[in-house]
């Protein structure tokens, strides 16, 4: 028999490649400003390949269109989806559970509850780093507060992981709503958190884009180096430890990272849920349980979700009523449900 696992990969992901590549191309030409195909493709290679075209029927707007409202867009659409899809394939593969994922876990609300206190200090207004900053203190100290509660003598019990971030999750947007209450004197500020905490990339610039480059592309590097480490953890900690992996170290660095990570995405974003959660899953069904394949191929699966959300949201709502994480919530929950149902069955089977 032949093993489909070593053969797939080299099929899925230059698929992912062309797909992503399509997205961001995509992306690029919709919109209510009417700018071609060749147009978009003539643009992006004026600006950052240094090739001049002549057509006539181009003018200076469509450059500003393309290049400082839909580039910025997309690119941050790609870069959040990469980092939270990518998250969620770690998480499930360093807790062994499919179910594990940030908005699951309660990370992206512990993200989304610093962000919101950012917000209604003001801290957010007075220094651009206060969001980030804050929004990863959240997504920190969720974190260790969901594995603390269900870790007991070097053991993590996934059932109680699982529920310690449900319950840790309610808590942090039970926080966030009294928050919310208490801004509501104050309409910018109240507005601004119902925005975070519904998620979105509407009026997102160059900046947003320098600002979450950084800790996806870094991250991103980081969790590919663990890729062998985690191939471990999925036959257990004991195993693990057997083959020289530092379990409570390695676990200790990737938590950080997950924190970092989706700390700067949803200081960005806002809250976007069930990414981290339905593309890892999708991803293992197709290319199975290595990590040096499954991550990669997570984060290209991610950014192609997000875009291609974002361009259906578009395409379906052109004044775009429906935030996108409203819209990832709820496609994502039902399946949820449908990973819970199918965990039953097997049980019951």
């Amino acid at each position: 028999m032949r093993d489909n696992a070593s053969i797939k990969p080299h099929l899925v992901i230059p698929i992912l490649l062309v797909t992503f590549t399509l997205c961001m191309i995509m992306g690029l030409v919709q919109g209510p400003a009417n700018i071609s195909f060749n147009q978009v493709i003539q643009i992006v290679c004026s600006k950052f390949l240094s090739v001049s075209f002549f057509d006539q029927n181009i003018r200076p707007w469509m450059f500003n269109v393309v290049l400082d409202v839909r580039a910025p867009r997309i690119l941050v659409a790609a870069l959040a989806g990469a980092c939270l899809a990518i998250c969620g394939a770690v998480m499930q593969g360093m807790f062994r559970n499919p179910l594990a994922s940030p908005s699951i876990l309660g990370v992206s609300s512990g993200a989304s509850l610093g962000a919101v206190i950012a917000l209604y200090s003001g801290l957010a207004a007075i220094s651009a780093w206060a969001l980030p900053l804050f929004a990863f203190i959240g997504a920190c100290i969720t974190m260790y507060a969901v594995y603390r509660i269900a870790s007991q003598r070097g053991q993590t019990a996934i059932g109680t992981l699982l529920l310690a971030g449900v319950a840790i999750g309610a808590l942090n947007s039970a926080l966030s709503s009294m928050i919310l209450a208490l801004s509501l004197n104050n309409w910018d500020v109240g507005r601004m958190i119902v925005y975070w905490t519904m998620g979105g990339i509407d009026g997102r610039t160059w900046d947003h884009v320098f600002l979450i480059l950084p800790f996806a592309a870094a991250g991103i590097a980081a969790l590919l180096f663990f890729a062998r480490d985690l191939d471990a953890m999925l036959l257990g900690e004991v195993h693990a430890a057997s083959v020289g992996v530092d379990v409570a170290k390695t676990r200790r660095w990737l938590l950080v990272i997950t924190a970092l990570m989706v700390g700067a995405t949803v200081s960005v974003c806002g809250a976007i849920g069930f990414i981290g959660l339905v593309v890892p899953h999708i991803m293992r069904l197709m290319l199975g349980p290595h990590h040096r394949f499954l991550l990669p191929a997570s984060a290209l699966g991610g950014a192609i979700s997000l875009v291609g959300a974002d361009l259906l949201l578009r395409g379906l709502f052109a004044d775009n009523a429906i935030p996108l994480g409203v819209a990832t919530a709820s496609l994502g929950a039902p399946f949820f449900i449908f990973l819970l149902l199918k965990r039953r069955w097997a049980v019951h089977v």
